[in-house]
């Protein structure tokens, strides 16, 4: 139930009747825009199933299970089982990090019914309510203004525009959006829309169904999976074919077959791959981002092209006076940090306190015609009020003028409130037995009432021209700009002081003030053009605000480059095409609707982009659910933002991104690591038993030899080698090609020296081991050692793609030696304990048998650095020219 107000107060308006709000309430549902529904744990760890990879190992434990061979299936559903619990974990962790995000009040709203004020939970607000809202609260619907005073509200999270809309009730009222915050004065107003019908609930509508973009990885390991299946179907088949040309019974064949398949398909993968995204989700845990979905750690470090918010991304979303012009030219800077008292006020062309000396006048008129305040709390200074009065107060505190004291020094006698039909605010204040008189607004206006301006101390007539010169040339960079002036008055009887006593005053300079960039910004935008991935900005903001950020944050773009909604939209008009080439060139798009976002993205993946869409506000909800990965600022975007979006940047640091980047580029190096470690090894077993069969052998290894390779001494080394470290050089390198293969041509040709050195050095040791008149027991007791010796250096040659094995130093990943030294003990062991040496066909060898088959195996260490300083040395010659 509603609880009235202690005040008792009765409104004009009478609102509705609780009755008739009850019924509404009904009918329209509760003022809330629905929230996802969060998967349960099961449904998390089932989800971890869907993979065609998953899929083939599911076919190769049923094929176990029909021939009898319970053991094999054993080990593949061992597999499957622990990477369901690690892609759960991971995942369920990131679902409870980013839910502890969302703030846990509830909102709540003043209403009008039955002639009485009352304050309930905005849930239950219904169209046909009367709603009072004040300076600091949220509108908590969409809202037809009924009454105005002075209203002002922030609505960047809706347009991406960081200055406050001024809103008031006329012919053609303004309304105002739930959601958006009143940073000045107080209205009342008529609820018009509520829920999933306001502005806000239409934006969320977009994000309903999936995202159009899946994760460059899964689109990679979909076709890898493909490629797999393609070519275990035609080995078995020529397998199949060759067996029965040598008329091989039919046991015997399907044996073979089921062997070949299991020595192709890579077991050990999908725990690698888990475990590289969840180590790379750690990884970027410790820089401040949260990672909702773990493919999206390799999509972000996959991406071509950045499409950045301007307001509160690239920006701090704080109006702040960056600069102070003076009449004499003079300009006196102000730099941006939260330690105000710390931050500098300085000039370039005077000394450090004649700058702040010569700026002292101005900054004090700036702070007294001023609704604003200043709090200091346990986190610093925070601002009360209106935007612009707030910037004005943080740029006096700067320059050491306290506005408290200041206005205890000049008490207030009379205001002239600033309203969009004047152009300007005033305040009268006693000045012993006068009057001073303050006035900030429009330079149009401030020059047009000043007759006079001051020149190197001294007062002088005033030069409107160069004034609007001034005024032009802070405008052109993309500052918001407001003039000051000074005047001094007699004490009239009546105290009536008006718009009559502004004139004859003193111009006393302009202020710039823009929303500041981020100082990390530029360095991380650096390091994005150096690592190949282009940067373009997408705004609500006007297109000279937008170009001067832009230039400030180091993006690269002419004139040519900048265009707006208005161009958008006639290139939705004129069809696909004409958007496509109007976005090849485009790198900032100033004006844009929330709509007009998402087609924007739309049109760069088109292009063949692999896009990251960053932003924080509701208008850029559609584009974050939609890009191939969403990133979200935490501390101030928007639940519709953050739900929207694959990852989540905690701190609001656009250069948060830049280290996810270099995460995600780790996280599919790995990746890629583990698949050449795994395919070869596969492939050069495959290569074994397609020799060996034109030559008559018998079958080299046992299914189960090959399951215990691939599963168990494999699998030790891949999921350690998963977690490889950082190489150093991951931002050196162009993103990769969207359309490029996890099988590129350098992986395709690495993997083919390797397997003829594997594949073909296993079947000339099988071979000679049978001339020589071993048993097929022993030949395959070596042939199995050789293999997991072989295992052994692949994986210290998959540490780097380009480097050498020994340039990573040998403990760089100490448990990745360890999983090697532990892989071959394990064998080793296999080889002295009953039970694994029955099951696995084993026996002991000697010191001088491991010796020479370690001295063999070398030969695939040496191959694979000789390949790797070839292609340096080609990559060499081909940048020198």
């Amino acid at each position: 139930m509603p609880v009235q107000q202690p005040d008792g107060e009765h409104a004009d308006v009478p609102g509705l009747e609780p009755a008739e709000a009850a019924r509404l309430l009904r009918v329209h549902g509760p003022n809330a825009l629905p929230q996802p529904r969060q998967p349960s744990l099961a449904a998390v760890f089932l989800r971890q199933f869907l993979s065609p990879l998953i899929y083939v190992l599911l076919a190769a434990a049923l094929v176990s299970v029909a021939l009898g061979d319970v053991r094999d299936a054993a080990f593949i559903g061992v597999v499957l089982l622990v990477n369901g619990v690690i892609g759960t974990v991971q995942e369920y962790s990131a679902g409870r990090a980013t839910a502890a995000l969302r703030r846990l009040e509830q909102p709540r709203a003043t209403v009008v019914r039955s002639g009485e004020r009352y304050e309930i939970d905005a849930r239950e607000l219904v169209p046909g309510d009367v709603v009072m809202i004040e300076a600091g609260g949220r509108v908590p619907a969409d809202l037809r203004l009924l009454e105005s005073q002075d209203l002002q509200c922030d609505e960047s999270l809706l347009t991406g525009e960081a200055l406050p809309v001024a809103k008031a009730v006329s012919e053609a009222p303004a309304p105002a959006y739930a959601g958006t915050l009143v940073t000045r004065g107080r209205a009342t107003g008529l609820v018009t829309a509520t829920g999933r019908e306001t502005e806000i609930g239409r934006i969320a509508g977009l994000l309903a169904g999936p995202s159009d973009s899946p994760p460059p990885l899964m689109i990679r390991l979909e076709a890898f999976s493909r490629a797999v299946a393609v070519s275990v179907g035609i080995a078995v088949v020529v397998l199949m074919l060759v067996g029965l040309a040598r008329n091989m019974g039919f046991h015997e064949l399907f044996l073979m077959a089921v062997g070949l398949a299991v020595s192709a398909i890579p077991e050990g993968l999908p725990i690698a791959i888990s475990v590289a995204l969840a180590i790379g989700m750690r990884r970027m845990a410790k820089v401040n981002v949260i990672v909702r979905n773990m493919p999206a750690i390799e999509a972000l470090g996959s991406c071509t092209l950045i499409a950045t918010d301007k307001t509160g991304t690239l920006t701090m979303n704080e109006l702040t006076v960056t600069e102070v012009r003076l009449p004499d030219g003079l300009a006196v800077l102000f730099e941006a940090g939260p330690d105000v008292e710390a931050c500098r006020v300085y000039s370039p062309d005077a000394a450090p306190g004649d700058a702040r000396a010569r700026s002292a006048r101005l900054l004090h008129a700036a702070a007294m015609p001023n609704e604003g305040a200043l709090l200091h709390g346990a986190n610093g200074w925070a601002g009360v009020g209106d935007t612009v009065d707030v910037a004005l107060l943080f740029a006096a505190r700067k320059a050491g003028i306290v506005h408290e004291e200041a206005k205890a020094e000049n008490p207030l006698v009379a205001r002239i409130p600033y309203e969009p039909d004047l152009k300007y605010a005033a305040s009268f204040h006693a000045n012993g037995k006068s009057i001073r008189v303050f006035v900030k607004g429009a330079p149009e206006t401030l020059i047009a009432m000043c007759d006079r301006m001051e020149i190197a101390g001294r007062p002088a007539p005033i030069d409107r021209a160069a004034l609007l010169a001034q005024k032009e040339e802070l405008a052109a960079r993309g500052l918001r700009v407001l003039a000051f002036a000074e005047g001094e008055i007699g004490i009239e009887k009546s105290r009536r002081y008006g718009r009559r006593h502004l004139l004859n005053l003193d111009f006393l300079g302009l202020a710039g003030m823009q929303d500041p960039l981020r100082p990390e910004v530029p360095r991380a935008i650096s390091a994005c053009r150096q690592a190949g991935i282009e940067i373009v900005m997408v705004t609500g903001d006007d297109p000279r605000t937008a170009s001067a950020i832009a230039r400030q944050a180091g993006i690269d773009f002419t004139e040519a480059q900048v265009v707006t909604g208005e161009q958008v939209t006639e290139a939705e008009a004129a069809g696909e095409a004409a958007l496509d080439a109007l976005t090849r060139s485009a790198r900032i798009y100033a004006r844009v609707k929330p709509v007009q976002k998402l087609a924007i993205v739309r049109s760069l993946q088109r292009n063949g982009h692999f896009v990251a869409v960053t932003g924080d506000g509701v208008n850029d909800a559609p584009a974050l659910k939609h890009a191939h990965v969403g990133v979200a600022m935490g501390r101030k975007g928007t639940d519709v933002a953050k739900e929207s979006a694959d990852i989540i940047v905690t701190d609001d640091n656009f250069a948060s991104i830049v280290a996810g980047i270099r995460a995600g580029r780790v996280a599919y190096a790995n990746i890629r690591k583990v698949v050449f470690m795994l395919v070869s090894t596969g492939a050069a077993e495959v290569l074994l038993f397609l020799l060996a069969l034109p030559f008559g052998l018998p079958m080299p290894l046992l299914p189960v030899q090959l399951l215990w390779l691939n599963l168990v001494t494999n699998g030790i080394q891949d999921v350690f080698l998963a977690g490889e470290r950082p190489e150093g050089d991951e931002l050196s390198y162009p993103p990769r090609n969207p359309r490029e293969p996890i099988f590129d041509r350098p992986m395709l040709r690495r993997i083919l020296i390797s397997t003829l050195v594997m594949g073909g050095g296993a079947f000339a040791l099988f071979w000679w081991l049978l001339e020589r008149g071993h048993s097929e027991f022993e030949a395959r007791n070596l042939l199995l050692l050789l293999f997991v010796l072989f295992e052994n250096l692949q994986t210290l040659n998959s540490r780097s793609e380009h480097h050498s094995a020994f340039r990573q130093g040998f403990f760089g990943n100490p448990l990745l030696i360890i999983g090697i030294v532990g892989a071959q003990a394990v064998h080793v062991l296999a080889m002295h304990i009953p039970l694994l040496r029955e099951t696995l066909s084993l026996a002991p060898v000697t010191w001088r048998e491991w010796a020479m088959l370690l001295a063999a195996g070398t030969v695939l260490l040496a191959a694979m650095e000789l390949d790797k300083w070839r292609a340096r040395r080609a990559a060499a010659a081909g940048s020198g020219n």
